[in-house]
């Protein structure tokens, strides 16, 4: 069979509506009349940019094109080559990909480097076509924080000790070589749009995780343990904790600037047997002015809870696992009620984003200011509306009910698995179910789905039993002729995800429902009229979010048990 002849490169850049016949011919004529290569006259001659060039040759050797710029690089990989030779050959280790080491290069056809990283990191390669450009700036990014580990880690150990007394301690971690850690730490996380980051001290070396889209993984490896006592002790100083006592958990709240952006951090500490382990939840403060239409809400459920919210009195409550996104959507709903007219009173534990025009109450249990002791005050200060973070006791829950009871719109979250359990919850705290009945007005139960990255998704044609296994009726089987699985790509680091989807299900209190709350009946019981009235389950609302393209069933079946 004949070999298959490749295409041209000015064919190539046509094809991707890059370059027109014209232009193409003019630095035709150019490069026969000079020994410049037709690529270079292309960008020369403005036609084109580098990363378009890199692109169409990527194509023209049958290899995959990273943009560095938007690439998640794994500085462990990063690591693995020394940087002379790095650049010497003009390649970085950018991550791992079925067991292989992927290596941008801005010239893949060179065999003799791809033996020499095989060789030096011990690790089958893959190449990937990079911009020489991206790659130089890419060496010199992970080269600096080599170095600045190097320094680092040389500083730690002649300045820090297990021994060390709390004064030495915070004069040291004021060093520069530390303070750059824990920005280069924060700025990545960043960067990568984590919502949490672990620093977790092992028995000889320290493990840095970065929570993405709801899942963790793995940010830094083997950082080494004479940095942990460093590393530790400059956040708790930023965080305004106590350095010197290590046997008990501690948390505060730092806020800094990363890439000109402005972030709030809750910072938590946590003895364990190698050290403490911090873990950092970033506060992204445009979250608190996020708008509630687009959390993920489908047409009707959104239509259901508006009628909700928009009544003068009752109570909404919002249930699901911690990380569920309870405290955005209650949050997003403050936002639309957020008016002038209204007096909004928040007791929150911790307050996590700061709203304008909204009084917000931070709980201290120390100074005995608990969610009960707050909320009675509140309600002599002529509320209209009162969001709770939290009903834990029964003291809260009590408080709540009878504030929806005497004209207070109560916004509040409770930890249950979905709508009809919150109902049985607050009977279990010890309220009278004629009261609840009568308080409670809607409760929203939802999960956050990774949503599938629009560059790389695949679609395909799924079977039967792929649908009856997902929970999809069989009515709707010959309807649904196209879902979308994970493939993976430089946009979303080979993950298949980028961003995440709130999964909803919302139930209003009819009178059967109230009924059946009075009774005592089961949360099965509950569930089942309310799906009779129209509710959307969670799973229902997962698959209908997979039908649309925006996540899988695979993903829908992690989150949704």
């Amino acid at each position: 069979m004949a070999k298959r002849k490749p295409k041209q490169l000015g064919q190539i850049l046509i094809e991707q509506g890059l370059l027109t016949q014209e232009q193409l011919d003019s630095a035709l004529d150019e490069h026969r009349q000079t020994p410049k290569a037709l690529g270079r006259v292309l960008i020369d001659k403005g036609f084109i940019r580098e990363a378009d060039l890199v692109r169409a040759l990527s194509e023209q050797v049958g290899l995959e094109f990273v943009d560095l710029s938007d690439f998640q690089i794994d500085p462990m990989s990063a690591s693995l080559l020394p940087e002379t030779l790095a650049r010497r050959y003009r390649a970085i280790p950018i991550g791992m990909r079925d067991d292989k080491l992927l290596v941008a290069m801005s010239d893949p056809a060179n065999v003799y480097a791809l033996d020499d990283i095989r060789a030096i990191t011990n690790r089958d390669v893959q190449p990937v076509v990079a911009t020489a450009s991206d790659v130089e700036q890419a060496i010199g990014k992970f080269a600096a924080l080599e170095g600045q580990l190097d320094d680092m880690v040389k500083e730690a150990s002649e300045t820090l000790d297990e021994s060390d007394g709390p004064g030495k301690i915070e004069a040291a971690v004021e060093d520069a070589p530390i303070v750059k850690l824990v920005t280069q730490i924060m700025t990545q996380a960043v960067a990568d749009r984590a919502s949490d980051v672990h620093i977790e001290p092992g028995e000889k070396d320290v493990r840095v995780r970065f929570r993405v889209d709801g899942v963790l993984h793995e940010a830094m490896q083997r950082v080494p343990k004479n940095v942990q006592n460093g590393l530790v002790s400059r956040l708790k100083v930023m965080a305004d904790l106590n350095i010197a006592e290590k046997r008990v958990p501690q948390d505060g709240r730092i806020g800094m600037k990363v890439g000109g952006k402005k972030v709030d951090l809750r910072l938590a500490s946590l003895p364990t047997v190698y050290g403490e382990k911090i873990v950092i939840r970033i506060l992204d403060t445009s979250h608190a002015l996020i708008r509630l239409e687009e959390l993920g809400f489908l047409e009707d459920s959104y239509k259901r809870f508006e009628v909700s919210f928009r009544k003068p009195y009752g109570a909404l409550l919002v249930t699901g696992p911690t990380g569920s996104g309870k405290s955005t959507s209650m949050y997003a709903t403050l936002n639309i009620l957020n008016d002038p007219a209204r007096n909004i009173i928040t007791v929150e534990d911790p307050v996590e984003y700061r709203l304008p025009g909204v009084n917000q109450i931070q709980v201290n249990n120390k100074a005995g200011l608990t969610f009960a002791s707050a909320l009675r005050s509140i309600l002599r200060a002529d509320p209209d509306i009162v969001l709770i973070g939290e009903i834990r006791d029964r003291e809260t829950a009590m408080i709540a009910v009878e504030a929806a009871l005497t004209g207070h719109l109560v916004l509040s979250s409770l930890h249950t698995n979905d709508a009809p359990s919150a109902i049985t919850r607050l009977t279990e705290m010890g309220v009278e179910t004629f009261l609840v009945a009568s308080a409670v007005d809607c409760v929203v139960a939802q999960r956050l789905a990774r949503k599938l990255c629009e560059r790389c998704r695949v679609a395909y044609k799924p079977e039967a039993p792929e649908l009856e296994a997902a929970g999809y009726p069989e009515y709707l089987w010959s309807e649904i002729t196209e879902l979308f699985r994970a493939e993976g790509c430089s946009a979303c680091a080979t993950t298949g995800y980028r961003g995440r989807v709130g999964l909803y299900e919302v139930m209003q209190m009819s009178e059967e429902i109230e009924r059946l709350t009075v009774e005592r009946s089961s949360a099965d019981d509950v569930r089942r009229v309310a799906i009779e009235q129209g509710m959307s389950t969670l799973r229902d609302d997962g698959l209908t979010k997979a039908r649309m393209g925006q996540t899988s069933i695979e993903e829908v079946a992690r989150v949704v048990k």
